[in-house]
């Protein structure tokens, strides 16, 4: 099983939209991103995002790119406060490939809760995490 974990892609400042949509170069940088995910093999079955606007249009680039047809929704535990803890639980019962979109500061919290080992979490990028243990465990494979 590999699951993705996606910062969203550069969005505007509040102050220009209150709904902070991408920015343009946020909207180039997301496909960017996709567009690696795909050359490095990802194709996830579902594609999961927290619901606010800059993270559903970066996992829109994913769905685009990599897989058209996965499942595409919002789900709890990727908002920015939420606790790591309640996505580990819900990768306990996945057996799917997962793209999971979301913020700062939840998603370096989750990926140090998820692989321990692995470097901090880019802002604006990837990581690719694999489990052999049905997410018991995870190794990072790779990043952007």
């Amino acid at each position: 099983m590999t699951i993705l974990l996606i910062h969203h892609a550069d969005a505007v400042g509040p102050h220009v939209d209150p709904q902070r949509p991408l920015s343009t170069p946020g909207l180039e940088h997301a496909a960017k991103m996709a567009e690696l995910a795909r050359s490095r093999g990802a194709a996830p079955a579902a594609i999961w995002h927290s619901g606010k606007l800059r993270s559903r249009q970066t996992g829109e680039a994913f769905l685009r790119v990599c897989v058209p047809f996965a499942q595409f929704k919002m789900v709890r535990g990727l908002s920015p406060g939420d606790s790591p803890a309640v996505m580990q639980h819900t990768l306990l019962a996945e057996s799917r490939d997962v793209a999971l979109v979301g913020h700062w500061p939840h998603l370096p919290d989750l990926l140090a809760a998820l692989s321990p080992a692995s470097g901090p979490m880019p802002q604006h990028g990837v990581v690719a995490l694999q489990s052999d243990d049905h997410g018991v465990t995870w190794t990072e494979a790779w990043r952007s």
